[in-house]
């Protein structure tokens, strides 16, 4: 297991270091569903289902139990693990990064109270990259909007995707209607979210995401909204982008 210190990585590169800070004193409670990481929970089905489905068509995958056999799968700010565990399930060989430290602990420790064999690594994707290191599927979910430099995040994502995988990127538009809902609504007045735990500044637009993606050579061939229904308590899929929004991409 990975041994776990408190002290935040300097900022360089993609990396905010106050970011980085403040999912490091939050990383405990990844796994509570009714803590602070509980809209991530409901959120979550809605996210894996896109990856497996998107998964299933492009690599012609039957559907089942272990229908990820053999893909490896890179999980960009894997947080606490509620991607890589689902995933893992599915047969996927995991690689879960992050540089909050003490996610990586969590992260580990719950896996292997799951008897999971998941690769947690307190490491950035520009290491990755710089390393020569490739996955046949990249996720970078719930994280764009967290990073100091998104050209070069985008383009380290791509670096580390194989020949013929695919990169899954999923962050806020920055629009008004995402202000409202996602930082006023969202931590202010229904408390989902502690407050600060998004800057509508640092929310990118689905052009801005197609631009960096075509500078490295991909292009995002699918996209979706992701939206909430109050009175179902449930997210689901949507062709509304206007707040949040996934896309699934791969090498021109």
């Amino acid at each position: 297991m990975t041994t776990a210190h408190h002290s935040a990585p300097p900022s360089h590169g993609t990396i905010d270091a106050a970011e980085v800070a403040r999912f490091d004193r939050m990383a405990k409670t990844w796994w509570d569903a009714t803590g602070p990481m509980r809209t991530l929970h409901k959120f979550n089905p809605v996210r894996i289902a896109y990856i497996r489905d998107q998964l299933g068509l492009h690599f012609g995958l039957d559907a089942g139990p272990s229908m990820l056999d053999g893909l490896s799968v890179l999980d960009v700010g894997c947080g606490g693990g509620l991607l890589c565990e689902p995933l893992a399930r599915l047969g996927a060989h995991v690689t879960g990064i992050d540089p909050a430290t003490t996610n990586i602990t969590v992260a580990s420790l719950h896996a292997e109270q799951s008897g999971l064999e998941i690769a947690y690594q307190p490491r950035t994707v520009e290491e990755l990259a710089a390393a020569g290191e490739q996955f046949d599927v990249v996720l970078a979910m719930e994280v764009v909007e967290h990073v100091a430099d998104v050209d070069l995040f985008i383009a380290s994502c791509c670096q580390v995707v194989k020949p013929g995988g695919l990169l899954f990127l999923a962050t806020l538009n920055r629009t008004m209607k995402a202000f409202a809902l996602a930082i006023v609504g969202a931590e202010y007045v229904l408390g989902w979210l502690p407050r600060g735990t998004h800057q509508w500044d640092k929310f990118v637009t689905p052009d801005e995401l197609d631009q960096a993606l075509a500078d490295s050579g991909f292009e995002a061939f699918d996209d979706s909204g992701v939206v909430y229904n109050p009175l179902r308590d449930a997210w689901s899929l949507s062709r509304d982008m206007s707040v949040n929004y996934m896309l699934v991409a791969k090498r021109v």
